[in-house]
């Protein structure tokens, strides 16, 4: 029996895909747990308008993160911190102190896509990568600078 898979199984194929299963493989588990349905003609034109649908929103969401890279793309993002009586900053700058900069800033950028491979913990400029959907990198330029 031909089906198309509406979610990734396993040993069997990823969603979207058209298979060609055993019947009672196909009517027992896969069409009983909705992980599938029958490929009649009217689903495999479902199916068509499903990858158009997915292919528009990934060139979306391609569009929007080259967006966002480029304005990122040698940003100079300015943090004042506490400094001791020594130069020692009072709290490292870490991912989530240059996310929430970012957002005031009005870039939307998760933690977890800003590589550091250490907190920072000294003042000056240094160069921060930002890994961004689709493959996409940025790099920022974080200013720490004592609070006054």
């Amino acid at each position: 029996m031909k089906v198309i898979l509406l979610q990734d199984v396993e040993k069997v194929g990823k969603k979207f895909d058209v298979k060609e299963v055993a019947d009672g493989y196909a009517r027992n588990f896969l069409l009983a747990r909705n992980l599938a349905k029958q490929a009649t003609p009217e689903a495999l034109e479902w199916l068509e308008m499903q990858k158009e649908l997915l292919s528009q929103k990934s060139e979306e969401e391609l569009k929007r993160a080259q967006e966002l890279a480029s304005g990122l793309d040698d940003l100079e993002v300015p943090l004042q911190v506490k400094v001791g009586e020594e130069g020692q900053l009072f709290e490292s700058i870490n991912a989530q102190k240059i996310s929430e900069r970012l957002r005031e800033m009005g870039y939307d950028v998760k933690k977890s896509r800003i590589k550091l491979k250490e907190p920072l913990k000294e003042t000056g400029e240094f160069p921060v990568r930002i890994a961004l959907e689709h493959n996409l990198e940025a790099e920022i330029r974080v200013i720490i600078t004592e609070e006054e």
